[in-house]
């Protein structure tokens, strides 16, 4: 009886011996506390754990009548409750009825234990193979500046992958099809992962929505098995969709080989932003080995950092005769001499050498006439040049070896449609937009395909208005200017009050036969000074011109004709000092139609004096407002917004143009911005 109680008491029984309780209450009691823990970080942090279904089935071992189970009812059953209870019970009795106990509890932690573990584990395979896929596109994606994404919508198992390639930038690649029972199993609908070089700024968000629970959650290594499987079959189907993995580019040569350690230490502070000691390394190294290609490429890697760092256009000329250098060495792999003359292009570009980089990419090409890329960066130097007509023959060299190139289709539809061939440039620009290659998704395409849908009469450029807009090119569907300035007020129309530039209006519309009256002088003296628009914003008649003011500056002596007009002007900055904007006569004759069009730029905004306004026929649209103008009275509104004019009266309209700063521009901002 005395070693039964001990036993009782101490439960240091060893083994079966004696027929007690394999574990001791303090064992239970961890494992009780161990529960808890678990079972809180499973609700809190994995949403995956009913806590109630955990703890509220061991509720049927209450003793203690408090409705819950706890550590007083784990001591009442395991004979340690400290209760003054009056009913004592025979010695036996209890240890069978603890037998009974311990193994009912022991059974209902292990089923509990088992599916928590279930759960957490099919949530951390499901987390592997999220880091494997991760892993794999990082790796597919080494050396791109292309943005990439993966998204695996819902479909049957079995089905056939289709595959829509869209590449980047701005675009993602689509692989639909589900594994429902696996993303049952760990409560995911879908899986996307995205890998951005600016922008993550359209990343989806989490959804805030309760996660719904899942039923009996299994997964299974058959499961995991085929999970794995298949996402290598999706990832293994990329081709021809995509081009195959690139090779890293050989840029040792036989002897660079022989040094490569030094090369990679002067080369690890570069990297490491230590641009003046790894300016001094590479420099210590082509004095030590002048006939080594990748040493003298590095140093002019590290002038390249140097001058951006110092912001010196006379570091980085000293950068590019070093890429010169590098490129005319003997035995320089053919993967160095393309990037050292790729960079050395760019980089004279940045200078504003574009002969210097026309040059450059001249040679690249005839050195490796093979690699479409360098054709399309040779017509975009030939454009760079204003010389469209040689960009035009780039680009159709391109198409007849490469046709269903996207980069060379938009730039061939922008070059079609400067030469006005606006039904011909649509496809070129649609299909070019559409194919989503690097360079394509730009905002100038999009405006210029929706400007030639607008005029052949087709309601889609809305469509290709909105993409833009979607895209971040546009501010909206509406405001269109590609030059602007986040944040600035934006409104088709203004009153004097709003742009705060009362007194301006005031002169302008006091003085405003002075004004009409030299200008009448002007077109009757000499109707030559009016020149046509250039623009190409007429569908039809005619339309002249008489520039005072353009970029902030004085147009030669344009104010000899006009000196009452300028004098009047000279004291207001906000307009003669608007380096995007311009101050002018505008003449319109009879049946002429301006195409729906927007200024350059959100940083100005268009002051509109009539001068000689006939009575009917004369509009002006500005988004979906249309106004008419009045004979010394100022319209404004903001051109960077659509807007359309009809001259559809028996005689003349004159009005005088004035563009001023948006209000909303710091001083600073007026004085820094670059003209337009």
């Amino acid at each position: 009886m005395e070693r039964g109680q001990k036993e009782e008491e101490g439960g240091g029984g060893g083994g079966d011996a004696g027929g007690g309780p394999k574990y001791s209450w303090f064992t239970w009691f961890v494992v009780l506390a161990l529960l808890g823990v678990w079972s809180s970080l499973a609700v809190v942090y994995f949403d995956i754990v009913d806590y109630d279904s955990v703890i509220g089935k061991l509720t049927a071992y209450d003793t203690d009548g408090d409705g819950d189970f706890d550590v007083e009812d784990a001591k009442v059953l395991l004979g340690k409750s400290t209760s003054n209870s009056s009913i004592t019970l025979p010695v036996f009795f209890m240890r069978g009825l603890k037998d009974v106990v311990c193994l009912s509890l022991r059974s209902a932690l292990k089923e509990e234990l088992r599916m928590i573990h279930e759960k957490m584990e099919a949530k951390r395979i499901a987390r592997i193979a999220l880091a494997e896929i991760r892993a794999f596109l990082a790796e597919e994606e080494e050396e791109k500046e292309a943005t990439w994404a993966v998204d695996l919508r819902g479909c049957s198992i079995c089905d056939d992958i289709n595959v829509k390639s869209v590449f980047p930038p701005s675009s993602m690649i689509i692989f639909p099809f589900s594994l429902s029972s696996i993303f049952d199993a760990v409560n995911i609908n879908c899986l996307s992962f995205h890998v951005s070089q600016e922008q993550q700024r359209n990343r989806p968000r989490r959804s805030s929505k309760k996660k719904v629970k899942p039923n009996k959650p299994t997964f299974s290594p058959t499961q995991r098995s085929v999970f794995y499987s298949y996402i290598l079959k999706v990832s293994s189907s990329f081709s021809p969709s995509t081009p195959a993995k690139k090779k890293k580019p050989k840029l040792f040569n036989k002897f660079d080989k022989t040094i490569k350690a030094e090369i990679d230490a002067a080369e690890k502070l570069r990297k490491k932003g230590k641009v003046e000691e790894a300016l001094r390394a590479f420099e210590t190294l082509v004095q030590k080995y002048p006939q080594s290609p990748r040493a003298r490429y590095g140093k002019a890697q590290a002038e390249d950092d140097m001058a951006e760092k110092m912001r010196s256009n006379d570091m980085l000329q000293r950068a590019i005769n070093t890429y010169r250098e590098a490129a005319e060495l003997p035995d320089v792999t053919p993967d160095l001499l393309k990037a050292t003359l790729k960079r050395r292009a760019e980089r004279q570009q940045f200078l504003g050498r574009m002969r210097g980089s026309l040059a450059t990419l001249e040679k690249l090409v005839q050195l490796f006439p093979d690699d479409i890329s360098l054709k399309n960066d040779l017509g975009v130097a030939h454009l760079l040049l204003g010389d469209n007509k040689g960009a035009k023959k780039v680009y159709e060299e391109v198409l007849a070896v490469s046709p269903g190139n996207g980069f060379a289709k938009v730039h061939y539809g922008f070059i079609l449609k400067s030469e006005n061939k606006i039904a011909e440039s649509i496809p070129y620009l649609r299909e070019g937009l559409e194919s989503g290659e690097p360079g394509t998704d730009d905002g100038r395409f999009y405006f210029h395909l929706g400007d030639a849908l607008q005029r052949v009469g087709d309601n889609s450029a809305y469509d290709w208005y909105e993409l833009g807009h979607k895209r971040g090119h546009f501010a909206s569907v509406w405001q269109r200017s590609l030059y602007n300035v986040n944040g600035l007020k934006a409104q088709p129309w203004w009153t004097p009050k709003e742009t705060g530039y009362t007194d301006l209006v005031k002169t302008l519309e006091r003085n405003w036969k002075t004004i009409r009256d030299e200008a009448l002088a002007m077109m009757d003296q000499n109707t030559g000074v009016f020149i046509p628009e250039e623009e190409n914003l007429r569908e039809k008649g005619e339309w002249g011109q008489y520039t005072l003011w353009q970029q902030g500056r004085k147009v030669g002596n344009a104010c000899e004709g006009v000196p009452k007009t300028c004098s009047l002007l000279e004291k207001y900055p906000e307009a003669t000092g608007c380096k995007r904007g311009q101050i002018k006569f505008s003449v319109m004759q009879p049946g002429t139609h301006v195409w729906p069009h927007t200024g350059p730029t959100n940083c100005r905004l268009r002051m509109h004096l009539g001068l000689v306004i006939p009575k009917q026929g004369c509009k002006i649209r500005c988004t979906n407002q249309t106004r008419e103008w009045e004979e010394g009275k100022v319209l404004i509104f903001d051109d960077s917004f659509e807007h359309e004019v009809w001259q559809d009266a028996d005689s003349y309209r004159l009005i005088f143009i004035v563009d001023v700063w948006h209000p909303e521009l710091t001083q600073y901002q007026r004085q820094t911005l670059s003209p337009i």
